[in-house]
Parts: C-alpha cells; sequence; structure tokens
C-alpha cells in the first residue's frame, strides 16, 4: 500500500481531496487485483470521477461524472485512449475557461475537441516540467 510520499507527483501537488480518492481506490485495488498497473488505473479511474487535470496537478469538477470513454466503461471492457485527465464530457465553455487559466493560445478559433487536445498537452508539458524542478 502506498505510503503517502510515494503518491504520483501530480497528485502531491493537488487538494487533499484528490490525494485521498485516489489513495483508498488504489489501496482497494490492491486488495482486489494485487499491486501493479492495474490498482493503477482503477485509482485514477476512481480520481477522474470527481477531479480533472489543470495544468500540473488534478482539481475538483464542476459535476461528478467519467471524463473520457476509458472512464465511462467498467472492469473488462476493451482499453481505449484516455484524455489524460482532462475532462472531455464537459461543455465547450468550460474547457476554454480552462484554457484560458493555463494561458493556450489560439483556444478562441479552437473546437471543443481541439480545446481538449490542447488542454492535454499543456497539463503534460507542465507536469513534465515541474518533475524537472
Amino acid at each position: 500500500m502506498p505510503a503517502r510520499d510515494e503518491l504520483p507527483s501530480t497528485l502531491r501537488r493537488s487538494p487533499k481531496g484528490a490525494q485521498e480518492t485516489w489513495l483508498k481506490a488504489h489501496d482497494s485495488a490492491v486488495r482486489t487485483y494485487g499491486e501493479g498497473r492495474r490498482a493503477h488505473q482503477t485509482a485514477y479511474s476512481a480520481l477522474k470521477h470527481d477531479y480533472e487535470k489543470v495544468g500540473d496537478r488534478w482539481m475538483p469538477k464542476q459535476r461528478r461524472g467519467p471524463s473520457d470513454e476509458q472512464a465511462e466503461g467498467g472492469a473488462g471492457q476493451r482499453q481505449r485512449s484516455t484524455a489524460g485527465g482532462v475532462d472531455v464530457n464537459a461543455s465547450k465553455r468550460h474547457l476554454y475557461e480552462r484554457a484560458r487559466e493555463l494561458g493556450v493560445r489560439g483556444r478562441s478559433s479552437m473546437t471543443k475537441s481541439e480545446l481538449a487536445e490542447a488542454l492535454q498537452k499543456e497539463s503534460a508539458s507542465r507536469t513534465r516540467k515541474a518533475r524537472k524542478r
């Protein structure tokens, strides 16, 4: 079972509620599946119902629910690509506001799917930079 200091770096920079959600889901998944990739995927899936990735951290979502097709499926579903924690089910306006907060250029002319992709790239970039510090 992971100690608090073994949390993924994005979660260490996130609110306590996000950390608790991930830890509880991970510990439960370890008891069910054992330590490894499946336990981590399960924990992130649980996290994505209440939190979305914003930059290099997880923040509470406006509405509870799955954030992408992969999170919508249950156990035993074929694996789909994820949106890296971006809540692609949110409104275009919400995605635009997140893009504005993160300083994504060209956001005013982007479609909803382009905003989601730009947010995913920006979050990945900020996470990489934060890990190097």
